[in-house]
């Protein structure tokens, strides 16, 4: 019954955090769901296909494929030729980009910041323990389920 619950507070937060970083990144031209994948490019060791990128984030190829579409009109990332696969280009981020994710960063710290005010840090972390293992075990049954 916990889970439950926590799991009905997880659905809330996630709906307004989307709209809250939407709310934030509105002035840079972009919404959540790019700036997720944005930050997602820019946070990963090495460029990666959309397909990777999807897989990283948990959601479809396709809604990965689509977004990554926009981000490259918007001249924010560009797809490069990929060494070991012909058809799957690799995401990239562009001086542009490079430049939204610095404005990104600059408007999401202070933001954060306040959201984290009289927040006990190791809560903080026992909360993103308790989600991690939460995630690898939703993970591990969708695995499972499509076996």
């Amino acid at each position: 019954m916990a889970l439950s619950a926590l799991f009905l507070d997880i659905f809330r937060a996630n709906a307004l955090l989307v709209a809250a970083g939407d709310q934030l990144v509105a002035p840079l031209g972009l919404t959540s769901a790019r700036w997720q994948v944005l930050g997602t490019v820019a946070m990963a060791p090495a460029p990666q296909p959309v397909a990777h990128i999807a897989r990283d984030m948990g959601l479809a190829r396709q809604s990965v494929q689509r977004l990554v579409n926009e981000l490259v009109e918007a001249g924010l990332v560009e797809l490069r030729e990929n060494p070991h696969h012909r058809r799957s280009k690799l995401v990239c981020l562009t001086d542009q980009g490079r430049q939204a994710v610095a404005s990104i960063h600059k408007l999401q710290r202070p933001w954060v910041d306040g959201l984290a005010t009289g927040l006990d840090s190791e809560k903080i972390a026992i909360a993103a323990e308790v989600l991690q293992t939460l995630r690898q075990r939703l993970a591990q049954s969708t695995d499972e389920s499509s076996d």
